[in-house]
């Protein structure tokens, strides 16, 4: 059965539901909780060196693989053309340009994840906070002038309400899974954006993050707030560690700990931000 969020993403496994969640574990990317708000990070440092040395890697064969594969062209141009070669070589070359064009946003978004990306839940007034590397996402085709704004990000807000999980398959020989929250036009499964939530992990090991979450947005017993890496009475230094300096707006670090919507529209009007 397909999932019913259009249009799909590649590999999609299973959607997820909402609500109270017994498959639910906080693991090591909850990094702090308290009665507002909770903050989760999508890298951990070193799963973000590992695969920025893999795309590294991948870059440089690929660029060594171009620069061959370029001058057999022109070798094999000379008269008599070998046809045949000729057209494996220009094929080979297209395929290496589409391979590299694939690997830049993996190499991009490790070498420039903030942080971890964390990602902020505010139960209170049901809205998450993004502020990551432009390339943190599913997108496949890229306006190729992009490529020349590595550093660019993405700083959203967006409804609880309008974010659903679904599981993808990433076809690794070690059969990892992704969540994915998509973004949705309220009211509908008609996908708008996409946010990685929880990367890379073997099994049901994707889900746990998601039913952590959802525990913790509806006040179920599961999500203890003590469970991340600093305690809740050390927001303090989370926060030292983790958002300050890493451009996140005045705005949204006020709304992290908003109580109610009306308070949010107070901070908003203060700052001037429209809805």
């Amino acid at each position: 059965m397909p999932s019913k969020y259009r249009p799909q993403l590649f590999g999609w496994i299973d959607d997820l539901g909402k609500g109270c969640n017994y498959l639910s574990a906080a693991d090591e990317r909850l990094i702090y909780a308290n009665e507002n708000y909770c903050a989760f990070i999508r890298k951990t440092l070193g799963n973000q060196l590992l695969y920025l040395l893999l795309s590294l890697l991948s870059l440089l064969m690929l660029v060594a693989a171009i620069i061959f594969v370029t001058l057999l062209i022109i070798s094999l141009m000379t008269p008599p053309p070998d046809n045949g070669m000729l057209a494996l070589s220009i094929f080979m070359l297209f395929m290496s340009l589409i391979t590299i064009y694939l690997i830049i946003p993996e190499f991009y978004q490790n070498l420039f994840a903030k942080r971890g990306e964390p990602i902020i839940f505010n139960r209170k007034t049901e809205k998450v906070y993004i502020n990551e590397s432009y390339f943190f996402n599913f997108k496949f085709w890229r306006n190729p002038l992009m490529f020349l704004l590595p550093a660019k990000r993405r700083i959203k807000e967006y409804n609880w309400a309008d974010l659903h999980g679904i599981v993808v398959h990433n076809y690794s020989r070690n059969a990892l899974t992704t969540t994915i929250m998509m973004v949705c036009k309220p009211g509908t499964h008609q996908t708008i954006d996409h946010i990685m939530l929880d990367p890379a992990r073997s099994g049901i090991g994707s889900n746990l993050v998601w039913g952590w979450v959802n525990n913790f947005m509806v006040y179920f017993h599961l999500a203890k707030l003590n469970d991340g890496r600093y305690l809740t009475t050390q927001e303090d230094k989370f926060t030292r560690n983790y958002i300050k300096g890493q451009g996140w707006p005045q705005w949204m670090l006020e709304a992290f700990n908003a109580r109610s919507l009306d308070e949010l529209t107070q901070i908003k009007q203060k700052y001037g931000i429209k809805e």
